[in-house]
């Protein structure tokens, strides 16, 4: 069976009422550097901070009576597992979520302040999956799968309907793929009612599974790995959402961990608001000018979900930084007498750089009687650096760069 045009229309009638209409508005900055019009599509926004309250929330409204009471069981690395939480304590219902071991905290204490019970399970989603699967029979509970099931494509298919009013003439779209649920979804109503719009998936090159699945035109299962995107991280698609993305979906195209830290980083810095690695990809495909043909057009970027770790955020902010060359670690060998680190650092102020951390060792010297001094600064950019360098070397210092 399908997703019709018809379930997607359903669901946003049921649904409406109960979700927030996410903004999507034009980016001046990412038009420039992507070289299109862009805009953002801004899920992470919703209530549980993911696109996955539409899925879950069009299953719960379906259930039959008589499945209510029994109580639910999810399987999810983090935005499902708060979905399904969050509208199944909305309409009274008992729902237990299981999750990799590894889901960052804000996924699992956001999950169980909804009200659910969690368990901590496996290491990845597969394995959370199977438990998952084992509670439902042998606790009598109803499953709601994360992504491969008819009415959660058609409730993540909702977005589709939004955007076709919110940018009616858009020519593209850019949606993240892990287990392929909202793309489905978007996909099957896009191109029921603006079939000239090319829908494009993007996933994380660590897992491309779904690509892989595509391009051997059967259902593919990758090698597990730990990714930036957790919330794509799925080692195999769906068998229904994989017929859909055959169907209805134009091209997929794969983004690096790098590539994907460097647009949270743009996200947060540029137009101030926080994605986690998943909701970032399609940032990261226009960023990176993944897919080609998109030179002027309008097109879209689902940021499909915010829920990321603090610790995550910091660590990604300091890369990016590294990256960008705004922050730099330098070696610099010193003889070992008064005065030498005083000389260094009035090189370093007079062109403004600014000393984040200093660290002073004389066991791992290239020379005996020298000292090395390791500097951490703050730089305007790779060209400020150069200056830097060049300056200490002038003044005959050995420098090297970590």
């Amino acid at each position: 069976m399908m997703v019709t045009l018809e379930d997607v229309q359903a669901a946003r009638q049921r649904i409406f009422d109960r979700i927030y209409l996410s903004p999507c508005a034009r980016s001046e900055t990412l038009s420039r550097l992507a070289g299109c019009q862009a805009f953002l599509k801004l899920e992470n926004l919703q209530m549980t901070g993911a696109y996955k309250e539409r899925g879950a929330l069009n299953k719960l409204l379906t259930l039959a009576p008589g499945d209510r009471p029994k109580g639910l069981v999810a399987a999810s690395a983090g935005n499902h597992a708060q979905a399904v939480a969050f509208h199944a304590g909305r309409l009274g219902i008992s729902a237990t979520i299981v999750m990799p071991e590894g889901t960052p905290l804000i996924k699992v204490v956001n999950t169980r302040n909804h009200g659910a019970r969690v368990i901590l399970n496996g290491s990845s989603y597969d394995e959370a999956y199977a438990e998952a699967r084992r509670m439902e029979q042998a606790e009598g509970l109803t499953f709601v799968h994360p992504f491969d099931d008819l009415v959660v494509i058609a409730g993540q298919g909702t977005i589709a309907l939004e955007l076709l009013e919110q940018v009616p003439d858009m020519e593209a779209v850019l949606v993240p793929v892990g287990g392929g649920g909202l793309l489905s979804g978007m996909a099957v109503a896009l191109k029921a009612l603006a079939p000239a719009v090319k829908v494009l998936g993007v996933e994380t090159e660590l897992l491309p599974s779904m690509l892989a699945s595509i391009e051997e035109g059967r259902l593919v299962t990758v090698d597990a790995a730990t990714s930036l995107a957790d919330g794509i991280a799925v080692k195999r698609p769906g068998e229904i959402t994989f017929r859909h993305v055959q169907k209805y979906v134009d091209e997929i195209v794969t983004v690096s961990e790098e590539e994907i830290a460097s647009a949270i980083l743009y996200l947060l810095e540029k137009e101030k608001t926080v994605s986690e690695g998943a909701g970032a990809v399609t940032v990261a495909a226009l960023l990176n000018h993944k897919v080609r043909g998109l030179e002027g057009r309008r097109v879209v970027a689902v940021v499909s979900g915010g829920n990321i770790d603090v610790n995550v955020v910091a660590r990604v902010i300091e890369r990016g930084l590294v990256r960008d060359g705004r922050l730099v670690r330098i070696n610099v060998a010193l003889q070992d007498k008064p005065g030498q680190l005083a000389k260094v650092s009035a090189v370093v102020a007079t062109h403004r750089a600014n000393v984040i951390e200093v660290h002073h060792g004389r066991a791992f010297s290239h020379r005996f009687g020298d000292t090395t001094l390791q500097l951490t600064l703050e730089t305007r950019g790779p060209d400020h650096i150069e200056d830097i360098l060049r300056a200490l070397r002038e003044r005959g210092y050995q420098v090297e760069r970590i």
